[in-house]
C-alpha cells in the first residue's frame, strides 16, 4: 500500500500521540491550526498575494523592522510555536517519568521515522543532532578512510565551522588540503569546471566536502553533478544541506551523497537546535564511533552522534513543523521564495553600482549584492548599519566570497513585496 507523505505524518503523530510519546493528546492536536493548502499550479500559487497574506498570519513577525535575515533560522509558525511549549510544560510537569518509560522508547523513534520518511531514506540511515553544525562535523572528524599523504578538499564559499573541520581532520591524519574557489561571475558551468580542474590538480583527493547552498552568496551548487564528478574519481563527499532543505523542491537520494547533514530550524522552521546526520547504510563503516559512544552499537547510525541529553521539547516539536511545512508543499515555498528574491533582485541588477552575487538559474531564497568599491568586511558593516539605523530594514554582511566581502539578503515566507521595494529603494539612494 502506498501512503502519501501528509498521511504518514499526520498518522505517525496520532499513533505516537496514543503511546503517549510525542505528547500530542486529542486535545492538544485540535489547536495545532492547520495552514491553508494551496489550489492551482505552483506558478500561479506563488503570485497568490491572499494565500501568502493568510500564510503570513499564521507568523508572530515583529513589527519594529523589516527582517531580511531569514536565513539565520526560520522563525516558527504559531501553532508550532504552541506545540513547543506545551512540550516544555509536560516536560516540567512530568519530568523523567515520562522520558524514561515514554519518550526514551517509542517516542524518539516515531519522530526519526516521521523525519526519514519526509527525507525520502530509511529509518535506520537517519540520526538526529542539534544541527547542520554537529551533524557535518561529526561527519567530517570520523572520517575513517584519509591516510597520510592524501587530499582533502573543500571551496572557499563552504561554512566557516566545514572548513576548520576539514583542516583539523588534515592536521591528523598527515593529509594536505586543496581549497576550490568559485569563480565570479558564477555560471553552472562554470562550477562545474572549476571543480573537474581542482579534481585533476590533485588525484590523491579522498574527501570532498560541498554545499548545495552557499550562506555566505546564496549560490546554489549542481550537487549530483558535482557528486557525480568526485565518486568517478573514488572521492567521497559529504554534503551541507543546511540552507536547502525545505526550501529546494528534492529528497536526499537526489543529491547522489552518501553523506549528508541537515537542521530542521531553518526553511523547516523547527525550534532552535535540531538537525539530522544522513549516511548511506551500506557507507556506515567510513564514518567511526563518535566520541565512543557505545549507547548503540557499531552498525547504528545513532553511534554517529553525541549521547548525551538533548532538546526533547524541540525533538517532540518536529512532527507538527513537518505538518506545516507539508501544508504548504516544499515546491510551493521554494518557489514563493524565490518569486521574492527576484522581486528585489530584478530593480538591483542593471545598476552599474550594485553587482549580485547570484546567477537567476543558481538562486534561491538568499542571494548577497556587493556596492561598487566596497569590497571589505567593514564596507559591509556600514552598509549594514546604515540599511538598519536609517530605514529599519535589517540584513547580515558576509565574507569570504572571491571578489569580496558582501551583504546577504534573505526573505521570508512572511516577507512582502512592499518591504522588498523598500529594500532595494534605500539600495538606490545610497549609491546615488
Amino acid at each position: 500500500m502506498t501512503i502519501s507523505r501528509r498521511t504518514f505524518l499526520q498518522g505517525s503523530l496520532v499513533a505516537a500521540s496514543t503511546a503517549g510519546t510525542v505528547g500530542a493528546t486529542p486535545a492538544l492536536q485540535a489547536q495545532d491550526q492547520p495552514l491553508r493548502a494551496p489550489a492551482g499550479p505552483v506558478a500561479q500559487v506563488v503570485r497568490d498575494e491572499a494565500y501568502w497574506r493568510d500564510i503570513k498570519s499564521h507568523y508572530d513577525v515583529s513589527g519594529d523592522f523589516i527582517n531580511l535575515e531569514n536565513a539565520y533560522y526560520g522563525i516558527m509558525t504559531r501553532a508550532v510555536s504552541d506545540d513547543f511549549k506545551r512540550h516544555i510544560d509536560r516536560l516540567n510537569r512530568d519530568n523523567s517519568y515520562f522520558l524514561r518509560r515514554e519518550f526514551d522508547r517509542q517516542g524518539i523513534e516515531a519522530i526519526r521515522a516521521t523525519l526519514a520518511q519526509n527525507l525520502g531514506v530509511p529509518t535506520d540511515e537517519v540520526a538526529l543532532t542539534r544541527g547542520a553544525t554537529e551533524s557535518l562535523q561529526n561527519l567530517i572528524s570520523n572520517y575513517q578512510l584519509l591516510k597520510s599523504g592524501d587530499t582533502i578538499m573543500y571551496g572557499n564559499l563552504d561554512y566557516d565551522s566545514m572548513q576548520y573541520a576539514m583542516q583539523d581532520l588534515a592536521a591528523r591524519r598527515g593529509a594536505t588540503v586543496a581549497v576550490v574557489t568559485t569563480p565570479e561571475p558564477a555560471t553552472r558551468q562554470g562550477v562545474l569546471d572549476v571543480y573537474e580542474q581542482a579534481l585533476k590538480a590533485h588525484p590523491r583527493t579522498r574527501l570532498l566536502l560541498l554545499t548545495h547552498i552557499s550562506h555566505r552568496t546564496g549560490l546554489v551548487y549542481p550537487i549530483a553533478e558535482l557528486v557525480k564528478m568526485a565518486k568517478a574519481r573514488g572521492v567521497d563527499v559529504i554534503v551541507d544541506v543546511a540552507q536547502s532543505w525545505g526550501q529546494l523542491d528534492y529528497q536526499l537520494p537526489d543529491l547522489q551523497a552518501d553523506f549528508v547533514g541537515g537542521n530542521l530550524h531553518k526553511w523547516i522552521g523547527a525550534p532552535l537546535g535540531l538537525g539530522f546526520i544522513h549516511i548511506r547504510k551500506e557507507r556506515l563503516s567510513a564514518i567511526g564511533i563518535h566520541l565512543g559512544n557505545a549507547d548503540h552499537p557499531a552498525t547504528d547510525i545513532r553511534a554517529r552522534v553525541l549521547a548525551g541529553t538533548v532538546n526533547v521539547a524541540a525533538l517532540m516539536t518536529i512532527p507538527a513543523a513537518l505538518r506545516q511545512h507539508d501544508a504548504m508543499g516544499t515546491r510551493n515555498k521554494g518557489a514563493r521564495l524565490l518569486h521574492l528574491r527576484n522581486h528585489w533582485v530584478a530593480q538591483l541588477r542593471g545598476s552599474s553600482k550594485v553587482q549580485i552575487l547570484a546567477p537567476d538559474d543558481m538562486s534561491g531564497a538568499v542571494t548577497s549584492l556587493r556596492l561598487a568599491g566596497k569590497t571589505s568586511f567593514d564596507d559591509n558593516v556600514a552598509l549594514q548599519k546604515t540599511l538598519i539605523d536609517q530605514y529599519g530594514i535589517f540584513t547580515v554582511p558576509r565574507k569570504g566570497a572571491a571578489g569580496g566581502a558582501c551583504l546577504r539578503v534573505t526573505p521570508a515566507l512572511f516577507t512582502t513585496t512592499a518591504e522588498l521595494d523598500k529594500f532595494t529603494a534605500a539600495i538606490r539612494q545610497i549609491t546615488t
